[in-house]
């Protein structure tokens, strides 16, 4: 398959050459109890597939856990990688813990979060609110940090919409409502996470972080994030994250749990109900749905419970929480360089991991 370059967020490629020291990898400590294929209720044959399937595609690394435990691990899941997208269901944790402080209200608007742009919101655009950012039915289409040249032609055109009216995967929407965090609790987003998140959890996280302007001679190292600002699209910056694997999967361990980590609930559980139940089916034939800061697959017998809440990085990067099968799988590509795995081998991937169980729960 013919190497394609890693567009990195719009106009320019982000290289990065990271490698994790002895003394680095010494210091992770890896919490995770590993099991056998067979005490998950999988095939070690057909997981042996899927790790053809990962090499021959080119990913970096992947991760599968069963109750919390890891029975499928693949590459190095310690090597940070930018998690571009799955940057929303970082925030998702965040924004919950401090709607549950009272920090945060759902239904304030733009107008009484003082938001404004560099093209100005007219008085409509203003009335949009917290609830409708994070469903990302915000109704405005301004120019954004961290678009793709996809993006910003499918863009609707600005007032086509009115607030909640429909339903558009909004980087604008995305970036204001991190601002908002940050505006609210005075804090940067990612000390935010790492006081939150991160420590609670025992990630590799350290909240080193830098930031980048759009057309700047750039290299990222040994960075755990970084704000990045596109001053002739709009005065919010885009919010990314570099995480592991390991630190990915905790994370998904978290969101699995319902919020608890050792008998400590963390993000409230009414929160993830809330964020992680469909709020706009956008393909009915494949039960796909958006619903706050995460992505919704429900199936067609409409059950309370959908069967998986995930996020995709550049069509390539999973975080991906599948509550009936007790499980969280994680998948990584070196996308901070030229990489070979495409948007289409996701799917095929996903099914191998599928076809790989061999119990029913």
């Amino acid at each position: 398959m013919q190497n394609k370059r890693a567009v990195f967020i719009c106009t320019f490629c982000l290289w990065l050459s990271v490698n994790i020291s002895v003394t680095q990898a010494a210091e992770i400590r890896d919490q995770f109890e590993r099991i056998t294929p067979a005490q998950a209720g999988y095939s070690e044959a057909k997981l042996k597939q899927l790790s053809e399937y990962l090499e021959q595609h080119g990913s970096s690394s992947m991760m599968l856990l069963h109750d919390g435990k890891v029975f499928f691990q693949w590459g190095d899941i310690y090597q940070p990688h930018t998690v571009h997208s799955i940057r929303k269901a970082l925030l998702n944790s965040l924004l919950g813990i401090y709607h549950n402080k009272g920090v945060l209200a759902l239904d304030k608007s733009l107008a009484d979060y003082n938001i404004d742009d560099l093209s100005p919101l007219s008085s409509i655009e203003k009335s949009a609110t917290l609830r409708q950012l994070l469903q990302s039915r915000s109704g405005v289409y301004h120019d954004a940090a961290a678009d793709s040249p996809g993006m910003r032609n499918s863009r609707p055109k600005r007032h086509s919409h009115k607030p909640g009216e429909a339903y558009y995967y909004n980087n604008w929407s995305f970036n204001v409502a991190g601002a908002i965090l940050e505006q609210q609790t005075n804090q940067s987003v990612y000390q935010l996470f790492l006081q939150h998140i991160a420590k609670p959890l025992g990630m590799q996280y350290r909240a080193d972080v830098t930031r980048l302007v759009e057309g700047a001679e750039l290299a990222i190292q040994n960075t755990d994030g970084f704000y990045y600002y596109e001053p002739s699209r709009s005065k919010y910056p885009a919010y990314h994250f570099r995480l592991s694997t390991y630190d990915l999967a905790l994370y998904g361990q978290l969101y699995l749990n319902r919020g608890r980590w050792q008998g400590k609930q963390i993000v409230p559980q009414d929160w993830i109900d809330l964020t992680t139940r469909p709020h706009s089916i956008y393909n009915e034939k494949y039960g796909l749905s958006y619903g706050m800061f995460w992505s919704v697959l429900v199936n067609n017998k409409d059950d309370v419970d959908p069967p998986a809440f995930y996020h995709t990085g550049t069509g390539v990067h999973m975080l991906g929480v599948y509550p009936k099968h007790k499980l969280v799988m994680v998948h990584r590509v070196a996308t901070e360089q030229e990489y070979q795995f495409q948007a289409s081998d996701l799917y095929p991937l996903i099914k191998l991991m599928h076809q790989a169980r061999i119990v029913a729960e």
